[in-house]
């Protein structure tokens, strides 16, 4: 009997499905044999090689779903390098281009909730694959991979060691190390009960503070999402330190379930997400390791980005949400930075994916280097530019598709004019509708491909506004 594969979707970074229900061995015994199929047909020829590198994170029984993968892979006639432990997803990655492999396919779902389970299917040159290659993928699932006369062999390896190497090299590993072991910095990492458990400790030493370091599939009841809501032992675990010793540098890292998005906690325990981030790395990386190239950010992306990218004599390009839109353009221009609002940050001297460990790295040799607090590096950006806002963001749920198809309807027959009061200026529509507003502020609405929800982004110049601009919005919805 066949497998059903009419919920077999990839989205902007792969396949995900509840375990048990839509993710199944049965389903993902048919997906990756195609999948690497696909791989050898897109990459094959440049690559050379018949190698597609497996992984996964710290999921209920990823490891499992991980085995099947290169199970069946195998018997479609191709090698396997199988990882013997979980690892961040970037690690895999980066083991597909330094590996010269094919692809790789990671058994992960990210940041979502516990019941998820999901595929992340990787390119040759170590990012997400473009859309076209998940269409194919898409369009060959009513088919079956018949096994090779030869099946390939099937190899474990260490994805972290070559990963934490390559990322050692990319900043000043020593003097981050040095000011942590002299008590100068101190370094918290929340890593969500997920894959980038121990990274930091491996490239940074054991004294560095990590916490929900064990194994949880169910992520404490909540998600691996780096949110302020799921954080409420970090807030407390730094807040005692701050009263306890509140003359030293301290920050806070937060890594999503499978290390490709981050987040921050500032020494006076403000939450920084990478709209704050992202421009204290193109300050740090611009003044103090003097790259070039381009800055790529999402249409979500803060109106600061541009500001600072301008002090710097830097372009801009702007890309649809998702990540797998700024790597297709990391591999056709110079890139320095590509960030996305959600948490995902990438660089043109590493590989097209998002790295949440590396960004750390980044982010921790600019409070050395800079000796400032990311919160007062952040407000010293802000003094530069002139420019001062602030972000939010909520997901709403919908009652039904029907519902969301009224909704998107109505915003292409009888565009929104006036916006909790203010004048709509321009409307861009390269993802969704972004809302430019006549105090320049933002509204942004976009609408989830797979499910009812609607996603509503704002940026203003005080969070009173946002707040104001969101809820108005959430009526309207409603």
């Amino acid at each position: 009997m066949r497998v059903a594969t009419n919920s077999i979707k990839f989205g902007t970074d792969g396949w995900r499905g509840v375990i048990a229900d839509e993710f199944t061995f049965e389903r993902v015994a048919l997906v990756a044999p195609i999948a690497a199929k696909v791989l050898f047909d897109t990459y094959g020829e440049k690559v050379g090689s018949r190698k597609i590198v497996v992984g996964h994170d710290r999921r209920f029984m990823a490891e499992d779903f991980a085995r099947k993968v290169a199970e069946v892979v195998s018997a479609s006639g191709f090698d396997v390098l199988l990882t013997d432990t979980y690892a961040p997803t970037p690690a895999f990655s980066w083991a597909a281009k330094q590996q010269n492999a094919l692809g790789a396919l990671v058994i992960t779902a990210s940041h979502n909730p516990g019941k998820y389970l999901g595929l992340k299917v990787k390119s040759a040159f170590g990012g997400s694959v473009p859309p076209e290659v998940t269409k194919q993928i898409e369009a060959l699932l009513t088919q079956e991979i018949p096994p090779a006369s030869t099946p390939g062999k099937i190899e474990q390896f260490n994805p972290w060691q070559s990963y934490c190497k390559a990322l050692e090299g990319k900043v000043n590993i020593t003097k981050i190390r040095d000011a942590i072991s002299s008590g100068k910095l101190t370094v918290f990492g929340d890593v969500m009960h997920g894959a980038a458990a121990g990274g930091l400790a491996m490239l940074l030493g054991n004294e560095v503070k990590e916490m929900n370091s064990n194994r949880d599939p169910l992520f404490g009841g909540g998600a691996p999402e780096p949110l302020p809501k799921y954080l409420s032992k970090l807030f407390e675990v730094m807040g005692h330190h701050r009263e306890t010793t509140p003359s030293s540098l301290t920050v806070g890292l937060v890594f999503d379930g499978d290390s490709d998005r981050i987040a921050a906690v500032d020494g006076f325990g403000n939450f920084l997400s990478s709209q704050v981030l992202v421009p204290i790395l193109i300050d740090h990386l611009t003044l103090r390791r003097s790259f070039k190239g381009e800055i790529v950010k999402t249409v979500s992306g803060s109106d600061l980005i541009p500001r600072l990218a301008a002090l710097h004599n830097l372009s801009v390009f702007e890309t649809p949400v998702g990540y797998k839109y700024i790597a297709d353009r990391m591999l056709e221009a110079e890139v320095l930075l590509g960030g996305e609002e959600s948490g995902g940050i990438g660089y043109g001297s590493h590989i097209p994916e998002r790295d949440a460990l590396l960004s750390a790295l980044y982010v921790l040799e600019a409070i050395v280097e800079s000796g400032l607090d990311l919160g007062d590096y952040y407000r010293h950006l802000q003094e530069q530019t002139r420019f001062t806002s602030a972000y939010d963001r909520i997901d709403l749920p919908l009652s039904s598709m029907e519902v969301r198809s009224r909704l998107l309807e109505q915003l292409q027959t009888q565009p929104l004019t006036e916006i909790a009061g203010k004048s709509v200026i321009d409307c861009q529509t390269i993802d969704g509708y972004k809302f430019r507003l006549a105090d320049n502020s933002w509204l942004m609405i976009r609408f989830s491909g797979t499910e009812p929800v609607l996603r509503l982004y704002c940026e203003a110049p005080t969070l009173e506004q946002v707040h104001q601009t969101l809820a108005w919005a959430k009526d309207w919805a409603e």
